[in-house]
């Protein structure tokens, strides 16, 4: 075993802080999910696997089991879990520079029966949306033939101007009809207009509740650490559309109204520097990062990644599912439109600097962070950035020590900016 890995384990010795009532409610929320797909495919359902941003409204509408894999792949990444199903898939014909949440979940197809973390139930049918990455169809393909199960696919396409044309909306809302026919098919259940349109309001309502959340971080300074986000990130993905959700978000909302109202914080450092995060968390090394920013007072106060999941479309609106769903990740999207996107948040969180994730097993996310890096500096008055190499779920692709250094760099760059600022 590497040095890394060793590392890795003895931060997992650790004893941890007592989680939260919200954390434990969200954990037992994904514990059900994927429990009941468990016993629905002992029972004889289909059941299926789905990419983080395909809409989750159909599923829900027509009482379907799902999980995601990119969602158990960062589970397993964050505990540790990910070297045996990585070391496999590349030894099974899978490059090393390849999205480490496909080489987990590949492997794991090959392995399920036999794993340690075994809790996502063998696919009926899969549903893919490629508004994330085009990468990811290319992996549910692999899943399909190995399985020898169909795929139900909707083509998103990439946005070339700072709005989803009328073309592109009806494209897409055509693809959306023809897959819920088909699923319905395939499944045999009927779709159910009523509940489809239930299921987006509970879905939109949960949407404000976690954009609440997410904007308690314009506090100064703020009542949660912004890593908690992450961590809250499961069920927006997985339980959008049910009550469920709510309660835990209402929860959540009542335990940072308790910290504003006692002046405390989960932050678990004094608040030096509000910054923003650019990409995914680098799972594996959650506690490491955080424990490394809080020493120089670094709190995440802002970042896309977790807001992918925060859909605005009107309740029963078809043509405004689609148009959301289309628009709401950032590598479907104009250059110009990410610039102005986090040029605002910037500024409605008071943002110090950004830190860039270079996600070495996302080449999408990461191809243009040069150019982003630049423009969102200038248009933000020549705001601190600074950049580290990591890896959402592959521990190897990540050094402590190169993070420690930079962030010790960039504390000082910021509040070197920050002086000056002041002096005019």
């Amino acid at each position: 075993m590497n040095e890394n890995m060793n590392q890795q384990e003895t931060v997992a010795a650790k004893p941890k802080r007592q989680k939260s009532k919200s954390q434990l409610m969200a954990a037992a929320l994904l514990d059900k999910a994927y429990n009941d797909t468990i016993e629905a495919k002992a029972r004889g359902e289909k059941i299926g696997w789905a990419t983080s941003l395909f809409p989750q409204e159909i599923a829900e509408t027509l009482g379907l089991h799902i999980v995601y894999p990119e969602n158990h792949g960062a589970a397993i990444a964050a505990k540790k879990l990910a070297d045996p199903f990585l070391q496999y898939a590349e030894a099974h014909d899978c490059n090393n520079d390849l999205c480490s949440y496909a080489k987990i979940d590949l492997a794991y197809a090959d392995i399920l029966d036999c794993s340690p973390a075994s809790n996502m139930a063998k696919p009926d049918f899969l549903l893919v949306a490629n508004n994330g990455c085009n990468e990811i169809t290319k992996w549910f393909e692999l899943i399909s033939r190995k399985y020898q199960i169909p795929i139900f696919m909707i083509d998103m396409t990439y946005n070339h101007m700072p709005y989803v044309t009328e073309s592109r909306v009806q494209y897409i809302k055509a693809q959306i009809e023809k897959v819920i026919e088909d699923l319905s098919a395939f499944t045999g259940k009927a779709w159910d207009q009523e509940r489809f349109a239930e299921i987006m309001r509970i879905s939109t309502v949960n949407r404000g509740l976690w954009e609440q959340v997410a904007d308690y971080l314009a506090l100064k300074p703020s009542p949660l650490s912004g890593f908690d986000l992450f961590n809250y990130m499961g069920p927006m993905v997985f339980t959008r559309g049910r009550e469920e959700t709510g309660d835990v978000m209402r929860q959540l909302i009542s335990e940072i109204e308790e910290h504003i109202k006692n002046g405390t914080s989960t932050y678990p450092a004094k608040e030096e520097f509000r910054v923003f995060w650019e990409g995914i968390a680098c799972w594996p090394y959650l506690s490491h990062n955080l424990k490394t920013l809080k020493k120089y007072g670094i709190n995440v106060c802002a970042t896309a990644y977790a807001r992918a999941w925060s859909l605005d479309y009107t309740p029963g609106d078809l043509e405004s599912l689609a148009r959301a769903y289309s628009f709401t990740s950032s590598n479907n999207i104009l250059l110009e439109e990410s610039v102005r996107r986090r040029t605002e948040w910037n500024k409605k969180f008071s943002i110090d600097g950004s830190i860039y994730h270079v996600n070495l097993a996302c080449k999408v996310m990461v191809c243009q962070q040069q150019e982003l890096m630049r423009r969102v500096s200038e248009a933000c008055g020549n705001l601190p950035y600074m950049a580290f190499d990591g890896d959402q779920a592959d521990y190897r692709n990540f050094s402590e020590a190169q993070f420690e250094t930079r962030i010790e760099a960039f504390a000082e760059l910021m509040r070197k900016h920050r002086e000056e600022c002041e002096n005019g």
